[in-house]
């Protein structure tokens, strides 16, 4: 059985963009992106792929989940990760390119996947839709950067049942960002 990982940055008070979406207040420069570039390369859209020059086999994930905000970010491509199985997790979308599919029942298509064989799925944002999927999260890597932006996209957003996780690592960078892993604590 298949894992659904929630690999996202946040801020240290939980926003994982700001109110229109943005990211740009998160660090892009320093040895985290080397990580990030040799552990995680899956992770990366097309143009970041391309640009680094990296056509590295996937390494943990080989389906991405979307939410339509994420997936409709301004500059972002078509087909965003080609090297992956796209979905969009949205009730208003109606367009997309033969390889990205449009899920109404973002839950389920997990339920689905999860019962597949393969690499693992990314849930790459947005806040709405981990809350929807937070039953059936079973990892968190939380890239925290060090900055406080007030207000934005939480982590988490809208109503969600409590969910214990367990810390399985921390690496601190010297840019001040920090990689933590936590798995889903199994309900006694």
């Amino acid at each position: 059985m298949r894992n659904l990982t929630y690999f996202v940055a946040t801020s240290l008070d939980g926003f994982i963009a700001d109110p229109t979406g943005g990211f740009d207040d998160f660090l892009f420069e320093g040895d985290h992106m080397t990580a990030l570039f040799e552990e995680y390369p899956d992770t990366l859209p097309a143009q970041g792929r391309e640009a680094l020059g990296i056509d590295a086999p996937n390494k943990n994930f080989d389906t991405v989940l979307m939410g339509r905000a994420t997936y409709q970010v301004p500059g972002g491509l078509p087909s965003p990760y080609p090297h992956l199985r796209q979905y969009v997790a949205s009730s208003r979308l109606v367009s997309t390119p033969p390889d990205v599919e449009v899920v109404a029942d973002p839950l389920a298509k997990v339920r689905e996947l999860k019962s597949e064989s393969g690499l693992g799925i990314w849930l790459c944002g947005g806040g709405r839709l981990a809350a929807t999927l937070l039953p059936e999260i079973d990892e968190l890597v939380l890239k925290t950067h060090p900055i406080v932006l007030g207000k934005g996209i939480p982590l988490f957003a809208g109503e969600f049942p409590t969910a214990r996780f367990t810390r399985a690592s921390t690496r601190t960078f010297d840019t001040g960002v920090v990689f933590t892993t936590y798995t889903r604590e199994e309900a006694a």
